[in-house]
């Protein structure tokens, strides 16, 4: 019996042991570090024949860079979104424009030709590639222009990009060890470190540190493999571009002047008779009359030599409103009908001796956001080389209105004009204001705070107000409509009229003013034959508030819309501000 036992032990003794054999092994094996290399390819996401990969001041970024006849390529929306959103790109005429201070240097795509102004250069490389639906730009072309230092580094092909620079926190590796893909010892291994290898921190962990090294490769080292921290202070000398800016030496006084016919400029001294202390007229003279740029010119020699001998400048205003078949998107998208645009403008305001330019181009769609602001570069160019100011008429600052860049535009143009009014306007649902206090101090400070430097900025006021009118609806109580909620029991409309038209209409109709001191106007309100009529009125004190904004805000000056709507007692207040700066 004993002899059959024992054998039986045996088994138990040996399956025994034979488990602890395999749970020590997967213990031992659960901790002991993994040796498995990663596969850089794989890590850099480097999926196709001629892609780089690209870091970003030491991030990795899922955009991949090309590269041909060994010059790195990157994407134009990179660039322009990333690194510098200078360089315009006319997807219709292939060519990709930079504008300096000086000059707009243009490169044809699939060319090593390019142009200064009209000096004709070439690249030993490719400048610009259009590939399928993607256009690239040569990375050592976007440097000459772009405050950036890169590095390319090959096996795997890869660029590391920097914009950035400042202290950064360096490591030294203290005994050899692994810098792997994530926080653990079963992560695949990047690299072999050894002992006096130097990699630079970028954030802590517990028991980890995450690092790069000086070639690019990101991942994790063991905190307790790794040295003290010293401190290192990066730099990189770039001579960015000096802009300088016609800007007068005393406060614009200006307004503009509706010239809808040529025989209305024979007015001008009528016009400007009533007025005070004006430097400055814009006479609406000028607007794009087709898609190939072709303007309509309703200029006069002797209005300009009128204004001229009052010690006034003109600086005619230039359009995209007046004829409603232009497509403005397609103008200003295609440089060679953007340039003719610009040079017919230039031609006319040297002809007529104009002092500057202001250009009011409203209504604009978002696609054509990057062309508009192109258009103010090459502009502003023609008219420095020619003694010509520009000013540019910009909305006050909301969402939908980012995309005409005011800090870009105050590069180039020499004053921005923010038309501090239509708060209300012909087509909104409800009456109000056009130009509270509010509405302007508001458009006041987003304008600075937009990056605009306030001595560039005239503040744009209004002449006008609106009569509003509430036309009580013919519908009956009980029905549908009158029923549903947010119904509205009047039919709104407005009609723009001046000062001294408003005042007529007050009084006539024996409405009382009262002041508004959150609007920073008087308002009137009034019945006639069952319309309820309102007026936000615009007055030399609600003027005073508005000037007091420009001049708390240290702008340039102040412009009005439009001659002819004040009242003439307005320019007293008006002179007072505008004197003082």
């Amino acid at each position: 019996m004993k002899k059959k036992i024992i054998p039986i032990l045996t088994v138990f003794v040996l399956i025994f042991i034979i488990l602890l054999c395999l749970f020590a092994g997967r213990k031992i094996k659960e901790y002991m570090p993994s040796k498995e290399e990663q596969d850089l390819n794989e890590y850099f996401g480097i999926t196709t024949q001629g892609g780089i990969s690209m870091e970003l001041n030491r991030s990795m970024i899922e955009e991949k860079a090309l590269l041909r006849d060994g010059q790195v390529y990157l994407d134009y929306t990179f660039v322009h979104g990333q690194l510098n959103d200078r360089f315009y790109w006319d997807a219709n005429e292939n060519v990709l424009l930079y504008t300096t201070a000086s000059d707009v240097i243009k490169a044809s795509a699939d060319s090593k030709k390019y142009y200064i102004g009209r000096k004709k250069a070439s690249k030993d490389y490719t400048i610009v590639l259009v590939d399928a639906d993607k256009t690239y730009i040569a990375l050592d072309y976007v440097a000459e222009y772009t405050n950036l230092t890169f590095e390319v580094f090959k096996e795997p092909d890869r660029v590391l990009l920097q914009t950035q620079w400042g202290s950064v926190t360096k490591l030294q590796v203290k005994k050899s060890t692994q810098l792997r893909v994530k926080d653990s010892i079963k992560s695949n291994i990047l690299r072999e470190l050894e002992k006096g290898d130097t990699v630079i921190k970028l954030e802590e962990a517990k028991d980890w540190v995450r690092v790069t090294t000086n070639d690019g490769l990101i991942g994790y080292v063991q905190k307790k493999r790794l040295g003290e921290e010293t401190q290192e202070t990066e730099s990189h000398e770039f001579a960015e571009e000096a802009f300088t800016h016609q800007i007068r030496d005393y406060a614009i006084n200006m307004a503009w002047h509706q010239v809808t016919t040529a025989d209305a400029n024979n007015a001008i001294a009528g016009v400007l008779q009533n007025t005070k202390g004006i430097n400055v007229i814009s006479p609406t003279w000028f607007y794009v009359n087709d898609n190939e740029g072709n303007i309509a010119n309703l200029a006069s020699a002797d209005y300009v030599k009128y204004c001229h001998d009052q010690g006034i400048e003109v600086w005619g205003l230039v359009s995209n409103l007046e004829n409603t078949q232009v497509d403005s998107t397609a103008l200003l998208t295609h440089t060679s009908k953007r340039e003719n645009l610009e040079n017919q403008i230039i031609a006319a305001a040297i002809q007529y001796d104009l002092d500057g330019i202001n250009v009011d181009f409203e209504a604009l769609d978002a696609a054509v956001g990057e062309g508009f602001i192109q258009f103010i570069r090459e502009l502003s160019l023609k008219c420095d080389g020619n003694g010509i100011v520009l000013s540019v008429d910009n909305y006050v600052s909301s969402d939908y209105t980012q995309f005409y860049d005011r800090q870009e535009q105050a590069v180039f143009a020499d004053y921005l004009v923010v038309m501090g009014y239509d708060e209300h306007y012909a087509g909104s649902k409800e009456s109000g204001s056009v130009a509270s206090i509010g509405f302007v101090q508001k458009g006041a400070d987003d304008i600075v705070s937009e990056g605009v430097p306030p001595e560039q900025v005239i503040l744009g006021m209004p002449f006008f107000t609106r009569v509003w009118a509430e036309t009580p609806k013919d519908t009956h109580g009980d029905d549908a409509e009158s029923a549903s909620e947010g119904y509205v029991p009047y039919e709104l409309s407005s009609e723009a009229v001046g000062m001294q038209s408003a005042q007529r209409l007050i009084e006539v109709n024996g409405a009382q003013k009262k002041w508004l001191s959150q609007e920073g106007q008087h308002y009137a309100e009034y019945v006639n034959s069952g319309v309820t009529y309102k007026i936000w009125i615009e007055d030399a004190k609600s003027l005073e508030e508005k000037l007091k904004v420009m001049d708390s805000h240290g702008f340039a000056g102040a412009s009005f819309w439009k001659l002819g709507l004040e009242d003439s007692t307005v320019w007293d207040t008006i002179i007072k501000y505008i004197n003082s700066k």
